[in-house]
């Protein structure tokens, strides 16, 4: 054996053994990241919830999930983004009463359950609906920072309905739209959905509506919630209130003229 290829079988040990620790590692992230992006369990409810009644009609036509009320046509419409690792259908209760008000509701699935990844879903689903006259939009969570992300640029959205989040970005210049702060008082974020630092970045005519003895999980119906406190009212009490409030919201819009022109998603506010 030469002198160069003793030297050179140290050396692809070492190599062998630092490959073999990096295949390790990436095993790691691998079976983290598909750990993390795995959805927390929904609750029954949320299966029972999708199922058309004699009010509302389900469908999944189009990838999304649509509430249509069944004895009218609506004019207004409400778009939900679902919160981080949480299925659409976590929501469909909600959908259903509110599409029983008399509004259509589509909750839009997001990449990997994150709509951090789907900020713009709202584009498509507008435009599926030309006959829909006013649209809201909202989200739980990382679903409603992005609503609120999607909404600060969009002036077809007339409406955001944030349910226990925080909007992304600043729409305190959006004096023409109607917004929904609501939040359950034991939330763990619950002090910064109230502080006037987040206050300062909505509409200044913005809602606040605080749930007393509720939480985060109990916004939708599925369970897992990390570092999320009991709630001390039922999951039913505090669903009621939040779609008693976000049904009001699209009241408001819904009472306004129609615009001259169909709503679109061609132009977009000014810093946008």
């Amino acid at each position: 054996m030469t002198e160069s290829a003793a030297a050179s079988r140290p050396r692809r040990r070492w190599l062998r053994r630092i490959a073999a620790v990096l295949g390790v590692l990436l095993l790691i992230v691998v079976v983290a990241g598909a750990w993390y992006v795995q959805p927390q369990a929904d609750l029954p409810e949320a299966a029972a919830a999708m199922a058309s009644t004699s009010q509302v009609a389900v469908s999944q036509d189009h990838g999304w999930l649509e509430f249509r009320p069944t004895d009218s046509e609506p004019t207004t419409g409400f778009i939900f983004y679902p919160g981080a690792k949480v299925e659409p259908a976590a929501y469909a209760r909600s959908a259903q009463a509110i599409a029983e008000a008399g509004y259509l509701v589509v909750i839009v699935p997001m990449p990997l359950n994150l709509a951090i990844l789907g900020v713009n879903k709202a584009d498509e689903v507008m435009a599926a609906y030309p006959d829909i006259q006013h649209w809201a939009i909202g989200g739980h969570s990382l679903g409603g920072a992005m609503a609120g992300q999607y909404a600060r640029c969009q002036p077809a959205i007339e409406g955001l309905a944030l349910w226990a989040a925080f909007p992304n970005g600043d729409l305190s210049a959006r004096d023409d739209m109607a917004a929904l702060s609501i939040w359950g008082s034991l939330d763990a974020g619950a002090e910064r959905f109230g502080s006037e630092a987040t206050k300062a970045t909505l509409p200044p005519d913005t809602r606040y509506v605080v749930i007393e003895g509720g939480n985060h999980e109990q916004m939708g119906d599925y369970t897992g919630q990390p570092n999320d406190p009991p709630a001390t009212i039922s999951r039913d009490a505090q669903q009621a209130q939040v779609q008693q409030a976000t049904i009001e919201l699209l009241a408001e819009i819904d009472a306004r003229p129609a615009p001259q022109a169909s709503p679109g998603t061609s132009v977009l506010l000014p810093g946008c």
